[in-house]
């Protein structure tokens, strides 16, 4: 009998449980009406009493309030008392100089191991970490090839200053985040503190990190750094809260009935069962943190990323490409390394038992020893080659005969980015926060609006009305280009597992690359104009709209999909009727993360013709005109505030 009932709890609900789901189905279906046209009388009433009482117009010169004035004073106060204020001289700068020292000591430390002693290291910690089959093999020639590329190409010493710059930063970032997702893990209280604060700092674009700290500590390695370790921090947290969140209760219980206290609980099963998620988010740290130091170069990080940015400055694609790869090649490496150490893929099988544990390390250890005592130098320079002029050779042949892309450039400016820029600069300003506090309503709750208007108005008052609605057309018709194509390809890679398995390591590849590389292949095809922006934009963004539809899609109960095949449903009378709308917490997300990502790359694009507030930052960082730079990079915080909030639901799915 109890079998029985097995079998019936297993294939579905029960007469009344389905009549009660599907009564409140109808409900919230219902309730979002209702909200839907409730909102839209109240939007309609006051679109017609703005009309009259306020007219039309940008934002008015009366309710603005110049900032820059002050921030160019404090940038000068702060330069004129670096060296003679006891803030600078007992705080500020023992961390200007230990950050310094730190990132000089790497990076002597690995120019003291030789090129063959840092290859030998970077091989053997792969491999270790990958384990010692056919995986680790891929790993270990991973990093053998990101290397050599490096050095074949001319850019051993750029490579060295950036990894110096990655293990300190990382090392700071993973220590701070973990310790506040210790936190967060072990008390609600902070951790609904801080949620809000991590939720902001993950939609900030790269760029709104740099100028707080060029402020307080100049151009140079401190400010690099420090920035780095702020923007790198959150994943760690996040994961680690949500790991000894996650951790098993029975695990738990049973350390507690075997007498355990408070910290041994911590330490025995808590942290333990948390490992894999703290291993995914130090994997996550590493990928912001180069991403972050690559784009740092604007604040004189050096590096490969420096490499990058003079080359895009003179828009010398082929300089840009051979520094690009490198980025690619260690980002690829990296990201293989770390991920195969969450896997658990490391830990060796019977035939490699004797190399577990310290043992292991130690031989590691002992071989990067050896191959430094061969006494190789820096790499060889009779070992590089060139390659920045048969690229820019080839580009030369790309405008000269595949004119359709400057064509396709020009025709989407003329008729998309022009008209959609003109238009949202003529609505009225009040129009456009009404707008605003419509749609975060709708997505949202009364929170949500709020919060989303005020960072609009916030825009207004800053004066940069117009340029953030210069941005904000381009984040719009980008993230168009990123849903149509991204829900498509979701669309097919859910349906055709082959096409997904194919799709995947393109997929991998694109996520690991941090977006300032995006803008070399771009730039080449399509010169320096806002299409250049947009497309970058949408290639970064599409492997995560891909990967989170594809989701969705995979996870819609099987039960819901049979029943309309059962009826006589089509196959895309299934994915329009029963498919999408059984995903669209997962599309929601998708939506709310492309928006994110279009974004912080549309900034960027400022290096590459994409104008409105990407240039001013670039701008006030280049010629040292803080108070720009600064209201620039705080309306770009407004702006990725509203697009989080009229893109995120209100019960909030974890990133």
């Amino acid at each position: 009998m109890s079998a029985t009932v097995t079998t019936v709890s297993k294939a579905g609900p029960t007469a009344g449980e389905a009549r009660t789901e599907e009564s409140g189905g109808l409900r919230d279906a219902v309730r979002r009406r209702r909200k839907l046209l409730a909102g839209g009388g109240v939007l309609a009433v006051l679109l017609v009493l703005g009309a009259v009482l306020l007219g039309g117009g940008g934002w008015p010169a009366g309710l603005t309030a110049d900032i820059s004035g002050p921030l160019d004073a404090a940038n000068e106060w702060v330069v004129d008392n670096r060296d003679t204020h006891p803030l600078f001289l007992y705080f500020l700068l023992h961390l200007s100089n230990t950050a310094t020292d730190a990132v000089n000591g790497v990076y002597q430390g690995l120019d003291a191991l030789g090129w063959l002693g840092v290859m030998a290291a970077a091989v053997l910690v792969a491999w270790r970490s990958a384990g010692l089959g056919r995986r680790g093999l891929r790993v270990a020639l991973t990093a053998f090839g990101a290397f050599a590329v490096c050095g074949l190409l001319g850019m051993w010493d750029a490579t060295l200053l950036t990894i110096a710059l990655m293990v300190v930063s990382v090392a700071i970032a993973a220590v701070l985040g973990a310790l506040i997702g210790l936190a967060a893990g072990l008390s609600d209280r902070v951790d609904r503190a801080l949620r809000p604060v991590l939720d902001t700092m993950q939609v900030m674009p790269a760029f709104a990190y740099l100028l707080p700290f060029v402020l307080v500590f100049g151009t140079g390695t401190p400010a690099a750094l420090f920035c780095t370790v702020i923007y790198a921090a959150p994943p760690m947290a996040r994961l680690t809260a949500l790991g000894l969140r996650g951790a098993d209760p029975a695990a738990l219980e049973a350390s507690v009935s075997l007498g355990a206290n408070g910290r041994q609980r911590l330490w025995t099963a808590r942290l333990p069962l948390a490992r894999r998620q703290m291993l995914l988010g130090l994997n996550q740290t590493i990928m912001m943190a180069l991403s972050m130091v690559v784009i740092a170069a604007l604040v004189g990080a050096g590096g490969l990323g420096e490499e990058v940015y003079s080359a895009l400055a003179t828009t010398d694609v082929g300089k840009a490409f051979a520094a690009g790869l490198p980025i690619v090649l260690i980002a690829v490496w990296l990201d293989r390394t770390t991920a195969a150490a969450g896997d658990g893929t490391g830990t060796p099988g019977a035939a490699g038992s004797w190399l577990h544990g310290g043992r292991a390390w130690a031989l590691v250890a002992a071989a990067v020893a050896a191959a430094a005592a061969v006494r190789t130098t820096t790499w060889p320079d009779t070992w590089t080659y060139d390659i920045s002029t048969p690229v820019n050779k080839a580009q030369e042949w790309i405008t000269a005969n595949l004119t359709f892309t400057e064509v396709w450039a020009r025709e989407f400016t003329l008729w998309v980015l022009n008209p959609l820029r003109d238009g949202l600069v003529w609505l009225p300003w009040w129009s456009v926060l009404l707008l605003v506090a419509a749609a975060a309503w709708l997505v949202g709750n009364w929170v949500s609006a709020v919060t989303a208007t005020a960072a609009m108005a916030a825009i207004g008052v800053l004066g940069v009305w117009a340029k953030s609605l210069n941005t904000l057309s381009q984040v719009l018709a980008a993230l168009v280009l990123t849903l149509v194509l991204g829900f498509l390809a979701g669309v097919l890679c859910a349906r055709a597992k082959r096409l997904e398995r194919w799709v995947r390591p393109l997929l991998d590849a694109m996520q690991t690359m941090p977006q300032f590389v995006y803008l070399i292949p771009v730039v080449a095809l399509f010169g320096a104009t806002r299409t250049s922006a947009i497309v970058a934009a949408v290639v970064y963004a599409l492997p995560a709209v891909v990967r989170i539809t594809t989701q969705g899609l995979r996870e819609v109960d099987p039960a819901a999909v049979e029943a309309s095949r059962s009826l006589g449903a089509s196959t895309r009378q299934q994915l329009l009727g029963v498919q999408l709308p059984l995903a669209r917490p997962a599309l929601q997300l998708a939506v709310n993360q492309g928006v994110v990502l279009v974004l912080a790359v549309v900034v960027v694009g400022g290096l590459v013709g994409g104008g409105a507030l990407g240039y001013d930052v670039i701008k006030g960082l280049s010629r040292g005109e803080m108070g720009l730079g600064m209201t620039a990079g705080i309306a770009i915080v407004c702006l990725g505030l509203v697009l989080d909030r009229v893109t995120q639901r209100t019960s909030r799915t974890p990133r």
